[in-house]
């Protein structure tokens, strides 16, 4: 039985206890929040065995195996460093950081000291995107062409109110790396490396300091180009989050509230799309995929400590998302096209 434990419990903390109640192998064995009403709360909520206010004392607790951190994304570097060398293995909620000296700080520690470490893309991990995956890997598409990713979402000043770090440049970011940055991931995943970019960003419905829109323009190395779309500001609901490659043999779209769903699926020499029932989904499905996608991050973690193997989704993998990332804000800064070695 592995024991972990969850630094910050907060709004996606419930996500990582569920999947780990859920797996055989592993428990819930302590929380780290310096708010005292968690001990009440979330502790209780959840049966968990030990509360820690102080982080410190978290990481000397020698039974602790992984360690999940779900605390601002201003903090997830320090703290993931300390876990490090603390030999915990991690599981870093997105994005693995802010900057990409502190990314960097990060993947030399794991190295280092040689822990398990991975961040949470569970979109991954989607049946859809794995088929989808599978096709890019094999060849289907032939030379790719252009892809697009698009996040539609909608949070209202509610949202970004219930806590101060939300929507700031020192602890968050804005709609591009808090929601997009998984599709961002995907396009990347699916897509290779990123050439250049040149993107825009502005705040349009919400009093916060980031972004709550964002687009960008990409070529890629392989000379395709791509396109990223992502808000916060799509009034009323939760509209699409979805990806879309497009081959010189072979088109794909994974869409869905929560880019769940395959919506085409055309391939040269192939006569049946694999539509099937665990691709299709009604909105009360999308909201149990969405919640409980951290389950294959916990399982993955797992597999990787047993057989002593590399997580799925390496760190590289965390920074290579975050690059795109501040690449878009460099951009839209300097008025500049990006270029990415």
């Amino acid at each position: 039985m592995l024991n972990f434990a969850i630094v910050g419990a907060g709004s996606i903390a419930p996500n990582y206890a569920e999947a780990i109640r859920l797996h055989k192998e592993t428990t819930l064995a302590a929380v780290c929040d310096n708010n005292p009403k968690v001990k009440d709360g979330f502790v209780k909520t959840n049966s968990v065995q030990k509360y820690y206010q102080n982080y410190q004392d978290l990481l000397q607790d020698s039974s602790i195996d992984v360690l999940c951190i779900c605390t601002p994304s201003g903090m997830h570097a320090e703290m993931a460093i300390e876990a490090i060398k603390a030999g915990k293995h991690i599981i870093i909620e997105k994005p693995i950081a802010l900057t990409l000296e502190e990314a960097d700080r990060v993947i030399n520690a794991a190295e280092k000291y040689g822990v398990k470490a991975t961040v949470a893309f569970q979109k991954r991990f989607n049946p859809a995107v794995i088929q989808t995956k599978q096709k890019v890997d094999n060849g289907s598409f032939g030379k790719m062409i252009h892809a697009n990713t698009t996040v539609r979402w909608y949070r209202d000043q509610s949202y970004y109110n219930q806590d101060q770090w939300r929507g700031t440049a020192s602890m968050d970011g804005g709609a591009l790396m808090n929601q997009c940055i998984h599709n961002i991931d995907l396009l990347r995943w699916m897509m290779g490396p990123v050439k250049k970019i040149v993107g825009f960003t502005t705040t349009r419905r919400h009093q916060i300091e980031m972004e709550d829109v964002g687009v960008s323009i990409l070529e890629f190395e392989s000379g395709a180009l791509g396109v990223i779309e992502g808000s916060t500001a799509i009034y009323p609901i939760d509209l699409e989050a979805s990806i879309s490659i497009f081959g010189e043999k072979g088109t794909a779209i994974v869409g869905g509230k929560y880019v769940n769903e395959l919506k085409e699926w055309q391939f040269r020499h192939e006569e049946e799309a694999p539509f099937k029932e665990t691709n299709k989904t009604n909105d009360s499905q999308s909201e149990m995929i969405h919640g409980e996608g951290h389950y294959p991050i916990i399982q993955d973690m797992v597999s990787a400590i047993k057989e002593d193997k590399s997580p799925a989704i390496s760190l590289q993998d965390g920074r290579n998302a975050l690059e795109i990332i501040l690449a878009i804000y460099e951009s839209s800064t300097t008025g500049n096209i990006i270029y990415i070695n």
